[in-house]
């Protein structure tokens, strides 16, 4: 199998990884997909053009597809952060929650919902 490379430019071409907690008052922008392995701390923010995949715990405010993307996804071990937003549409989450469990967001009938991420499973099917 032969992996096709992105095109210069495009979202995909364009990731940051970052490898650490991100604390109240960090604020992390970038024009492609975001990876943060640690978590992100209430008062931290992330704005990406693209993904937003936290191996972490997510409780700061993060916003997937900031520039239009629909298609976006935000992926979380521990998915409550204050604000989620996926191109223009905002989501705050419930204030009862269960046990911690990996989930994805994503857009679905114009409305963010969160599902059960099943790790190295398929990402859900997104009608656009």
């Amino acid at each position: 199998m032969v992996d096709e490379e992105p095109a210069e430019g495009s979202v995909e071409a364009n990731a940051l990884l970052v490898r650490k907690t991100l604390r109240s008052g960090y604020n992390l922008s970038h024009s492609g997909h975001v990876s943060v392995i640690g978590d992100v701390n209430p008062g931290a923010q992330i704005i990406a053009g693209g993904n937003v995949v936290v191996w972490g715990r997510l409780r700061g405010l993060v916003h997937a597809g900031a520039a239009g993307d629909e298609g976006a996804v935000v992926c979380a071990m521990d998915l409550a952060p204050t604000q989620l937003r996926i191109a223009g549409h905002i989501a705050i989450p419930p204030t009862e929650r269960g046990e911690p469990r990996p989930e994805i967001a994503f857009v679905k009938d114009g409305e963010v919902v969160a599902e059960e991420w099943n790790v190295g499973g398929q990402v859900p099917a997104i009608e656009g």
